[in-house]
């Protein structure tokens, strides 16, 4: 089975949490430390984009093979649960805009699948993974979850469609549903080897590969980068409150900083100077994005613990050293 590092430290208020998508890059860093804080913990996930050797250290992890796509795959592996972290989902933009209906199959309807199940099963907590990309068009800033969705992509659409049925379910059922939208997360565990891969691994791929960092646009356009342990924080302080049902709450650093500035950093780090290659802007992605992470404060006690800077010298340096394995 998987071998975790880590001594698990058990405690009074154990419960059984399943994780969809837990063989991906968020969701294996969750149960990691889901698993480090006694919990028993099940993953549910179809290794379409998670891979099996995120989950290859940990020991203790019950593992199901399966797509939310499939009721019967969700209801069994849902069975038993106490807490659902949904973090299962098809993303990117740009895979969106190419294939819109498989994007919806799996983010819309396999949500429906989970929520489904949760409430058959009686869960007492369902925490789901949505994305500022919600957001949009919307130029407001810093982005507030009063603000009027926007959705520009397929994916965002699929995200927003979710939420309203988290919502939904809520409010109707009673169930206990929060959905935390994530800002631009980043860190170690990351595939800078895919296409639609996210821009911080790509631009570290390239710098150390000696290559040029593609940025899509001037480079101008700003995010609120959020290093992925600051996400883990935010699902765990969720799961173990019952505030917040039938909302919407931004999960992100409070920050945003451009790809400039990121590309720049990166040449410190590794002290010389890098210089991206720039390509046209890309469809369907926003120009500029920060949250106001006061409701999380509000509702969880959550603060954001890593700077950027910080997280991005972490994420540098996990990658030096698996590319000099």
């Amino acid at each position: 089975m998987f071998a975790h590092q880590s001594a698990h430290r058990r405690y009074a208020g154990a419960v059984r949490v399943l994780v969809t998508g837990g063989g991906g890059f968020i969701g294996s860093h969750l149960a990691e430390r889901l698993l480090d804080d006694g919990h028993d913990v099940r993953v549910l996930d179809s290794f379409a984009t998670g891979r099996r050797s995120n989950l290859q250290h940990l020991d203790g992890v019950e593992l199901l093979e399966g797509d939310v796509q499939s009721y019967e795959r969700v209801h069994n592996a849902v069975r038993g649960c106490d807490v659902v972290l949904h973090q299962a989902a098809l993303p990117s933009v740009p895979r969106s805009i190419q294939d819109p209906l498989t994007t919806s199959a799996v983010n819309v309807t396999g949500t429906l699948n989970v929520l489904l199940a949760a409430r058959d099963a009686g869960v007492r907590r369902l925490v789901y993974a949505s994305s500022s990309s919600v957001y949009g068009a919307n130029p407001a800033l810093p982005k507030r979850e009063d603000h009027m969705p926007q959705p520009l992509s397929p994916y965002a659409v699929s995200k927003l469609a979710a939420e309203n049925y988290c919502r939904s379910f809520s409010g109707i059922y009673g169930m206990s549903c929060v959905c935390l939208r994530y800002f631009n997360v980043f860190g170690h565990r990351q595939d800078p080897t895919s296409q639609y891969s996210a821009v911080i691994p790509r631009f570290i791929a390239a710098v150390l590969d000696g290559r040029r960092p593609t940025v899509f646009g001037d480079g101008e356009q700003s995010r609120d980068f959020t290093h992925v342990s600051d996400v883990v924080e935010a699902n765990v302080a969720a799961m173990h409150s019952d505030a917040g049902r039938g909302e919407a709450v931004n999960v992100a650093c409070g920050h945003r900083i451009t790809l400039n500035e990121v590309v720049r950093l990166l040449g410190e780090f590794e002290d010389r100077d890098v210089q991206p290659d720039y390509l046209p802007p890309r469809p369907g992605e926003v120009l500029h994005s920060q949250a106001d992470v006061s409701r999380a404060r509000e509702l969880f006690g959550f603060e954001p613990r890593t700077s950027f800077a910080d997280g991005l010298r972490m994420t540098l340096e996990h990658a030096r050293e698996v590319a000099m394995r």
